[in-house]
């Protein structure tokens, strides 16, 4: 089996990082796969370039077993972040937008209702991130922080998202990018041959985060602290409610909307990633 790390010539925050990772040493030029596409090889990760939207080309992992019959275990998407805020940051987090109707168009892809499972790699690379990029001396000027699942593509294997926000200054800067590339080159063992955060099967207890903002700061605090794994985290927005019907003053009926729907499918999507593992609700009530 081999490990999907993808990313776009169309982001600088993508392909920033992607060619400070192709820099390091044991590369080598992989299978073509599509038009626009190219690919490379270093022990079991393969890298993967495209010209398109990082959320806009669906199934890759699929795609790459057609192409090549390479079994794909995970996906690691390079990407840039935007936030209103404007401030430097790294972030990782799961994807999917299972808050959305069947008839809601997701605005930044994926399928209404559905979530990837989400890489167990997220929890562990967090806390790698926070030694790489105090180390590398980008702290305390970016905030190092985990993201709410959100938007695509759609995948069928365990897959997390890496960014570098939240504006094009941060994107193109190269210590960033090098950051990403050291995160990438030691969580995923070429340095040493260790690899971080590898599920292991031995019912460790893994965090389904429910409530709350987009940058999980409860969640978060319980990961760092804990050390725990790291599931869907689902904000506020992810879990919308309708009011049911009042009449005299009393409630009648259950509260509707996808709420339900969207800690079900998020449930069950990181007891598919995390086998034998302990899945706890971890609820900010904000």
């Amino acid at each position: 089996m081999v490990i999907l790390v993808v990313a776009t010539a169309s982001d600088p925050a993508s392909i920033g990082p992607a060619s400070a990772f192709l820099a390091m040493p044991g590369w080598s030029p992989g299978p073509p796969i599509a038009e626009g596409m190219e690919s490379f090889i270093n022990g079991d990760v393969r890298l993967l370039k495209h010209e398109r939207s990082i959320i806009a080309e669906d199934h890759l992992d699929l795609r790459w077993q057609e192409a090549t019959g390479e079994v794909v275990s995970e996906v690691i998407f390079l990407s840039k972040h935007t936030a209103v805020s404007n401030r430097p940051a790294l972030t990782v987090h799961p994807i999917g937008v299972p808050h959305l109707r069947e008839d809601e168009s997701p605005p930044q892809g994926g399928i209404p209702g559905w979530a990837a499972m989400p890489n167990p790699r997220i929890g562990p690379w967090l806390r790698l991130m926070r030694k790489v990029a105090a180390d590398q001396g980008l702290v305390p000027e970016f905030e190092i922080t985990l993201e709410a699942t959100h938007h695509g593509p759609v995948t069928n294997t365990p897959t997390m998202f890496v960014e570098i926000g939240s504006t094009e200054e941060y994107w193109v800067r190269q210590d960033a990018a090098q950051a990403v590339a050291l995160v990438l080159w030691k969580g995923l063992g070429l340095e040493d041959g260790t690899a971080v955060g590898s599920w292991q099967r031995n019912g460790e207890k893994v965090l389904l985060g429910i409530g709350g903002g987009h940058y999980a700061p409860r969640h978060m605090d319980i990961v760092v602290k804990d050390g725990v794994w790291v599931g869907h985290l689902l904000s506020g927005y992810s879990l919308p409610m309708d009011t049911p019907a009042q009449v005299n003053g009393k409630t009648f009926g259950e509260v509707g909307g996808m709420w339900k729907h969207s800690i079900k499918t998020s449930y069950e999507a990181t007891k598919a990633a995390f086998p034998e593992g302990e899945i706890i609700a971890h609820l900010d009530h904000k």
